[in-house]
């Protein structure tokens, strides 16, 4: 029976006081740590100050789920049609969550003046995340990293 990724992140985000670290804050970039690993899926906490955010990229095949923990986040999902690449914005606070499936492609963002704390479920754990550049024609593969090399 599949796990529900959401509920694992509601779960570990509701237990903050039992997290192995603190969350951190870098000016530089986002500050990401996993916080569990099992056999079926693993779980990361990423901090993010305004302005810090992902590249559009997938997770390798895996799915997953995030859930804010607090702030706010914006994830713009990336669908390709015929050629064409499709943008969709949401904008998710704190308490909201969303999962995704195997294949996902997306980017997130602080585009809020606040700090934001997110928890991240992905199932299997991640062993590459491919990163795209948005063209006119559609995606282009920037780089594909992998799992104990790039993070």
């Amino acid at each position: 029976m599949p796990h529900d990724h959401l509920a694992i992140a509601q779960r570990f985000s509701a237990e903050a006081a039992g997290w192995p670290v603190a969350p951190r804050f870098d000016p530089v970039e986002r500050w990401y740590h996993r916080l569990t690993l099992t056999d079926d899926y693993e779980v990361w906490l990423l901090t993010w100050l305004p302005g810090q955010s992902t590249e559009i990229h997938d997770h390798g095949g895996s799915a997953g789920a995030f859930h804010l923990h607090s702030g706010t986040l914006v994830e713009d999902t990336v669908s390709v049609s015929g050629g064409t690449a499709r943008v969709v914005s949401r904008e998710l606070g704190e308490g909201a969550g969303r999962r995704f499936g195997s294949h996902h492609i997306h980017r997130i963002e602080n585009r809020s003046a606040r700090p934001a704390v997110s928890v991240h479920v992905y199932g299997p754990a991640l062993t590459r995340m491919t990163k795209y550049r948005l063209r006119p024609s559609g995606l282009e593969v920037l780089t594909v990293e992998l799992a104990g090399a790039q993070w």
